[in-house]
């Protein structure tokens, strides 16, 4: 291809560039057309560009196939079909469930999908957003994201999961055995507020209380009629530091229908189970209760792969330490007397919880749904008990008009600080 420019109004013209088949040509007006010219260099020779774009541009201009779902037929060709759009935009919301501003008033079968969804995308593992994401689920539907939460011998979940832990509201069940948290535990404190007022099942064996850690647990309820006011179940067996002023707090529990205080360091047995029977009108049992098998506590709600997704997380930042086996073994080899020392220290445990006996209570008015006791024994109880509701009655309405009375320096201190 060429061309051929020839005008006198150009003469004076500067030069004119073209552009054929790649190639950069000069068009010189004084030689009146085209010349052949070497390409003209725009930069020099060391020059180089490099084009460098961002991730999520890169991202973004990739085709995506999430939006697709991919299937064979029987002949064994792929086949595709478009998701629906309300599976995209579920999607799309669950990735930014954190900016979720609240879900009160939303319908409760999409908000679970949509827990499902965030909940496969472990979102509510990260440590800032997924407790910001789990809160918005909690404050709207309360028991529906966790109506029991078991973490029986969990404490490391509890230490780094305590906010998320802290957000469930409404649970009927929590069991606690087992995790050593003491009287000065932050979770402790927690069970006295009132989003965990509907808890009926509570199990704290094996969590080194004191009197003092039942003192601040029953405050709320002992004074302002508030807390843990609809326990039905309580477990607080193998705490040795319990004694018989400890056991008095409980007896604000008026609802209580199964106690369970084996392994407790009750000084006078006899007096503590007279009193437990006239006050709240609880019998001790000759067998074990069923209500303490720690059986029935499981983790039961939206959230029940939530919490496994937790203990996983702990577990895995946890393996990086399984190197030290071999010294601690080493350790406990060569260090004999240290290994002595634990091995008396749990029989003496052991030997002080087997002294106490088995000191399990249950109500009689529900007998049938704790034990299978025979009829001759359940009519030798009706007498046993017509008489002590009866002493129960008037106990109450005697003490009913000393209970401003009843109330110690320390209580009031204890109350000032809720």
């Amino acid at each position: 291809m060429s061309y051929w420019l020839r005008s006198e109004s150009h003469a004076d013209a500067g030069p004119i560039y073209v552009r054929e088949r790649g190639r950069l040509h000069v068009v010189s007006p004084a030689a009146g057309g085209i010349q052949s010219a070497r390409p003209l260099r725009l930069f020099s020779g060391g020059f180089s560009v490099e084009l460098c774009l961002n991730g999520e541009d890169d991202r973004a201009r990739r085709p995506r196939t999430d939006h697709f779902i991919f299937t064979y037929t029987k002949e064994g060709n792929l086949r595709y079909s478009a998701k629906s759009l309300f599976s995209l935009v579920l999607g799309y919301i669950s990735d930014n469930v954190d900016h979720i501003d609240s879900l009160v008033g939303f319908p409760e079968q999409i908000a679970e999908k949509l827990f499902s969804a965030a909940e496969a995308r472990q979102k509510f593992t990260e440590p800032v957003t997924g407790l910001r994401a789990l809160q918005k689920f909690t404050e709207a539907y309360g028991s529906l994201v966790l109506c029991s939460l078991c973490l029986r011998n969990r404490c490391l979940v509890i230490s780094e999961k305590l906010e998320e832990i802290k957000s469930f509201r409404e649970l009927t069940c929590l069991d606690l055995s087992s995790c050593k948290l003491g009287d000065e535990h932050e979770l402790l404190e927690h069970l006295t507020k009132e989003a965990l007022s509907s808890v009926k099942r509570l199990l704290l064996k094996d969590n080194a209380l004191s009197d003092a850690g039942l003192r601040r647990m029953t405050a709320p309820v002992r004074v302002l009629k508030k807390g843990l006011q609809n326990l039905l179940v309580l477990d607080l067996s193998c705490n040795p530091k319990i004694t018989d002023v400890g056991i008095g707090y409980l007896l604000c529990f008026k609802k209580l229908n199964c106690l369970d205080i084996s392994g407790t360091g009750l000084k006078d047995v006899n007096a503590v189970v007279k009193r437990i029977q006239t006050q709240i009108g609880l019998v001790q049992s000759k067998v074990p209760l069923k209500e303490f098998d720690h059986s029935n506590c499981k983790t039961e709600g939206w959230a029940e792969q939530t919490v496994l997704q937790w203990e996983q997380a702990v577990m895995e930042a946890m393996k990086p330490q399984e190197d030290l086996r071999s010294r601690t073994a080493a350790q406990r080899f060569y260090g004999k007397t240290h290994r002595i020392k634990e091995v008396v220290k749990c029989k003496l445990v052991e030997v002080e919880t087997n002294a106490s006996g088995n000191l399990q209570f249950y109500k009689e008015d529900v007998q049938n749904c704790h034990l299978p006791l025979k009829k001759d024994v359940a009519g030798s109880h009706e007498l046993k008990n017509n008489k002590k509701r009866a002493l129960a009655e008037q106990e109450r309405e005697r003490t009913s008009k000393q209970k401003h009375l009843c109330l110690t320096v320390g209580d009031w201190d204890l109350l000032n600080t809720y």
